[in-house]
């Protein structure tokens, strides 16, 4: 719109226009540059207007707020001209009303400039000034304040209050009030397009008493804009958990194809049967799992009946000593774990596990891998989140439902060591290989770290002997220890050839933190104080898609683990 077209519509505002278009108000870019030695500098007849001007004493923040301009305010001059033009609401308001003036407490009534706003929803705002008092409903902050626009759609109007329908955003135009001020009975309408898009939940605004609509603050389309991407989330969850309820409900459930489709994570409703499957626990033709989960389930307790009334014997009180130790040390900061039926379940199956496999027998850190099999196969029973909520096992389950989870604890963890009984057996060997295996792999893919640790004297199995036999339970939170043995279960050779890569990748995600230590004590504390309280899902994908890498690089390749020394 030309400045022409402009002066017909508001013919009021030119001392509003001509303060916006002074050098004050211009872009930063288009002021004069600062004077230099050898540059010639022509007078500006507007600078010396200004010049000859007497400076104005600020006298309130309203003031302060017109004169002042940052980056943020420069756009077309055209569009700055028309959106900092100062419209003289006395003219809108009743004669029976006073404008009040900055620094009231009466806000609600107080006459404030409108900025800008872009977007394709109109939103009707009716003050009635007649009826309204100092404590009477107020319009928020959100639109009485100051709010900067990025463009064209602001239109002000006076009228009758009526429904407004959304529509396309008009240029940039300004319409003049009516001569005659409106009666008190006619309430003032102040009809102002912003940019905001109702979301299907209906939380487009906020309603005020009386009928008024706010316009959303920045903080409420940020959250808005959260609260859409949680909702994408969740529907791709959704999609993926009846995609996996459809693959394994079928007669006969494809494991290979199960595994791929869960390798970056199982739902939590349909975690406790993809688990129980991919352990080999459940069969995968669907009419034979009931028939085997009741026979299994009797045969534990036909164990149960028949070993451990013998813990107290002085063949195996040594290891009911241990066990009977390390229980209350399972992780000691959730409530539900130091509940006393939930303990003897405990020790229930780690004594029935280990008078199974004298090969081993029962090993310090063993406790701690039942715990994640228990807080799936829990939440077959309870919506609640075991592991931030108090939950009263006793009082919320019925024993039958204890006993299930216990059975399927059972076999799960016996699933679980066969595949890395060499960890617990005399001298724990496969720990020792494992530590010297990482020790290698660390060597070729970060020698500059691997050169740190070597020289300060910090050896992998200082701090990589608690990685490999706890499975980094002790260095990850519950929750994340989950979402990784998805992919552990999911994987071949998850838990003793995957876990690796795993303990590889995570080592190198500290690098950074580790190179800034230069002692040795400094280099342990951090290593066994790793800060991963906060870690979720989207962490532990980052680590697991390193792994990943790492093996598809290394695992084929028979030398990358036992170089020989050329002879």
């Amino acid at each position: 719109m030309n400045d022409s077209g402009a002066r017909a519509v508001m013919p009021h505002v030119n001392e509003g226009l001509g303060r916006a278009m002074s050098p004050q108000r211009r872009p930063f870019w288009k002021r004069n540059a600062p004077k230099v030695p050898g540059r010639s500098v022509q007078a500006s007849p507007v600078r010396e207007q200004v010049k000859d001007q007497k400076p104005r004493k600020t006298l309130s923040f309203q003031d302060f707020e017109d004169n002042t301009s940052d980056a943020w305010d420069d756009a077309e001059d055209e569009i700055i001209a028309l959106s900092e033009a100062k419209l003289s609401f006395e003219s809108l308001l009743p004669a029976s009303v006073d404008p009040v003036r900055p620094g009231s407490n009466n806000q609600a009534s107080a006459p404030q400039r409108i900025e800008e706003f872009t977007g394709d929803t109109t939103v009707t705002v009716t003050r009635d000034f007649t009826s309204q008092s100092s404590t009477g409903p107020s319009v928020g902050p959100s639109m009485t304040g100051r709010q900067k626009g990025v463009g064209p759609g602001v239109g002000i109007r006076q009228s009758t209050p009526q429904a407004v329908a959304p529509q396309a955003p008009p240029p940039v135009h300004t319409q003049q009030p009516p001569s005659s001020s409106p009666t008190p009975e006619e309430p003032t309408e102040l009809a102002i397009n912003i940019p905001f898009h109702s979301d299907e939940a209906g939380e487009s605004n906020v309603t005020q008493a009386g009928g008024r609509s706010n316009p959303p603050s920045r903080l409420s389309r940020q959250l808005g804009r959260a609260h859409s991407d949680d909702k994408s989330l969740s529907e791709r969850e959704g999609a993926k958990l009846r995609k996996v309820n459809e693959h394994i409900a079928g007669p006969n459930t494809d494991l290979d194809a199960l595994k791929k489709m869960v390798w970056s994570g199982v739902p939590r409703e349909a975690r406790p049967t993809v688990w129980k499957l991919l352990s080999n626990y459940l069969p995968a033709n669907v009419e034979r799992r009931s028939m085997m989960l009741e026979r299994k389930r009797e045969e534990y307790f036909r164990f149960v009946d028949q070993y451990y009334p013998s813990r107290t014997q002085e063949l195996h009180v040594e290891t009911w000593r241990q066990i009977h130790i390390d229980i209350p040390r399972t992780n000691p900061l959730i409530p539900l774990f130091q509940q006393k039926v939930i303990q003897e379940i405990y020790e229930r199956v780690l004594f029935i596990w280990a008078i199974r496999h004298p090969a081993s027998g029962y090993v310090q850190g063993i406790n701690d891998l039942v715990t994640p099999f228990f807080v799936v196969f829990l939440s077959e029973y309870t919506d609640l989140d075991v592991i931030t909520e108090d939950f009263d096992a006793s009082q919320n389950l019925d024993p039958k439902a204890l006993n299930s989870i216990e059975a399927d604890c059972f076999w799960c963890l016996s699933k679980l060591l066969d595949g890395i009984q060499d960890n617990y057996t005399f001298a724990q060997p496969g720990i020792q290989l494992k530590v010297n295996a990482l020790r290698e792999l660390v060597k070729r893919i970060d020698a500059p770290l691997h050169a740190h640790l070597e020289a300060h004297m910090v050896e992998y199995l200082q701090f990589a002997f608690r990685w490999m036999n706890n499975l980094l339970m002790r260095e990850l939170p519950l929750r994340c220890t989950i979402r990784l043995w998805d992919t552990y279960l999911a994987e071949p050779q998850g838990f003793s050839t995957f876990h690796l890569y795993v303990c590889a990748a995570f080592l190198i995600r500290w690098r950074k933190d580790l190179l800034r230590e230069k002692d040795f004590q400094g280099l342990m504390l951090h290593l066994q104080n790793l800060p991963t309280i906060h870690w979720g899902d989207d962490e532990i994908g980052l680590i697991l898609a390193e792994a990943y890498r790492l093996k598809y690089m290394f695992a084929d390749a028979p030398n990358h683990l036992n170089q020989k020394k050329k002879t």
